[in-house]
């Protein structure tokens, strides 16, 4: 019955109820696909009607932060209530503690307050919970918070010369406002599926000024200046980035039914499914669960340059780019030719922020450092742990393999330059089963039937004997 499908756990606004049974979609989903059509909507609204030249940077900020406080209040009741909490603590560490360790402790704070709602929610309240859970914008709030601290403990506690020239970019000089803060954190555009963001080029869409990576920038013959005659316009690009969404959400409904995921945990399927079987599904079920998140990715990216965000200059003939915020490229996610190559392009703002965060300075073993972190972010299921344990012995191994290569494929004569082009398949083959346990919260599971099937049987055998 599709009344069946209306998830108890939701803690949102039940007024979409009645959408949520006709279509037979969990309430859940149906509050966050519509909050996020309406933020494009209101996007459109926000660029045209409060542009910069128009009003001032308070009320924008205003009606920002009011609009992102409204959608989660709408997607998920008192629960919205923790990203405020969250928000809060870190910035009274923020104001309390100087600055020269008030980045270590907010990451503590942030990352310790996301991990204990992780916990409660999957192991006190219920293991499962429903798909659009809360916490989900708190992980890009952490982002935030945590990005923001270093930030500005680069640029009001080191020196220049010790920053790195993205560092320098990026560094803040001054400490930002109570509002600045929540509108940074709670916005409309991002609150509910992010992408996360620098405060300086949030800031700097806000006011309607340059940000420094394009401030020297002239191009096609355009001037830079608070703001310029004609600004680059986003439709083409909103319309491409709704076509990509459209198009993945079709191919999500009508493959994943063909190849449910969860169909790899099954008792039956594992016993009667050769093991080579069960690899093959797998690949497939994994590639079936990608469209989910190129819709939820491409969706959030297409609102916040409705609203003018994700300006990235021009390339070489003058085209204006809009990849500031984007969180992944699908093309090169699905011919990706390395592990590396596959993480480099899938939650790209993710990556951005771990090595911002951690690699680039963590003084031992970084990438460790950097997946152990990610792991600890992503939540408590422990799929989340092996997929992330297992990428830090695929990352290294594929560096030693490049290392022993690289002398042979560039030396030895007669090569061609297909042949000295990384070869997809064993690190593919190898990034399936290492991402396997991600969607699956039990990934435990699916690792001991992947691992062991000797043992399985023999284990079958002997309790049939």
């Amino acid at each position: 019955m599709a009344t069946e499908t209306v998830s108890p756990a939701c803690t949102g606004s039940s007024l979409l109820q009645p959408i949520s049974e006709i279509i037979n979609l969990p309430l859940d989903q149906v509050n966050f696909v519509v909050c996020q059509l309406f933020a494009l909507l209101t996007a459109f609204w926000f660029r045209l009607y409060l542009h910069p030249s128009k009003t001032s940077p308070f009320v924008r900020h205003v009606v920002a932060t009011l609009l992102g406080f409204y959608f989660a209040l709408f997607c998920f009741g008192w629960y919205a209530l923790h990203f405020l909490v969250q928000s809060g603590l870190t910035y009274g560490i923020m104001i309390l503690t100087g600055v020269e360790h008030m980045h270590k402790y907010c990451l503590v704070v942030a990352l310790g307050y996301l991990s204990f709602c992780q916990i409660t929610r999957v192991y006190v309240f219920d293991y499962g919970m429903y798909s659009a859970d809360f916490t989900g914008p708190m992980m890009v709030i952490t982002q935030k918070i945590t990005s923001l601290t270093f930030e500005i403990h680069d640029g009001m506690c080191r020196k220049e010369e010790q920053l790195t020239p993205n560092q320098k970019i990026l560094a803040i000089k001054r400490m930002p406002s109570l509002l600045e803060y929540f509108s940074y954190n709670c916005n409309f555009m991002g609150i509910l599926a992010g992408p996360t963001c620098s405060y300086n080029d949030y800031i700097a869409f806000i006011e309607g000024t340059p940000c420094r990576r394009h401030r020297d920038q002239q191009t096609n013959g355009k001037a830079n200046g608070r703001h310029k005659q004609t600004d680059p316009s986003p439709n083409i690009e909103v319309v491409r980035k709704l076509a990509t969404c459209f198009f993945s959400l079709m191919v999500f409904l009508s493959v994943c039914k063909v190849f449910p995921v969860e169909r790899n945990i099954d008792d039956d399927f594992i016993a009667t499914t050769p093991f080579y079987a069960q690899v093959v599904y797998l690949y497939l079920s994994m590639l079936t669960t990608r469209p989910k998140y190129y819709f939820v990715w491409t969706l959030a990216d297409a609102i916040n340059n409705a609203a003018g965000f994700g300006f990235n200059g021009y390339t070489s003939d003058g085209s204006p780019r809009w990849d500031l915020i984007s969180n992944l490229r699908i093309m090169d996610i699905e011919f990706a030719t390395s592990f590396k190559m596959f993480l480099d392009n899938w939650n790209i703002q993710t990556a951005h922020w771990l090595k911002r965060v951690c690699y680039e300075r963590c003084p031992y073993n970084p990438t460790a450092a950097t997946f152990i972190l990610s792991a600890m972010w992503h939540g408590a299921y422990p799929g989340y742990y092996l997929t992330f344990l297992t990428g830090i012995v695929v990352t290294l191994a594929a560096r030693a393999v490049l290392v022993l290569q690289r002398p042979h494929r560039l030396c030895s004569p007669g090569r061609s330059p297909a042949s000295q082009a990384p070869t997809p398949a064993p690190e593919g083959a190898a990034e399936r089963p290492a991402s396997g346990p991600h969607p699956l919260p039990p990934g435990l599971h699916l690792h001991r039937q992947q691992l062991q099937p000797e043992d399985q049987g023999h284990m079958k055998q002997n309790q049939a004997s």
